[in-house]
């Protein structure tokens, strides 16, 4: 009898997704997300990680903006 997969948690999922956007992961990291992670965890740590990226680079754009003003 198989075991069910065993579920990993959302800051699993998040660590993932953050090493996939540098696109530096190993082989055995890789296989091991793809049986443990749903596809839920890492669309929800992808738009997550999209949203923070964006507003961390808004957040730069506007103090260089502002700081250059003075």
């Amino acid at each position: 009898m198989e075991q069910a997969p065993r579920k990993t948690s959302f800051m699993q999922a998040a660590r993932a997704v953050f090493w996939s956007f540098f696109g530096v992961r190993k082989r055995t990291d890789y296989d091991s997300d793809a049986v443990k992670l749903t596809l839920g965890q890492v669309i929800a740590a992808g738009l997550i990680g999209a949203a923070l990226f964006v507003g961390v680079l808004l957040g730069v754009v506007y103090l260089v903006t502002h700081l250059a003003a003075k």
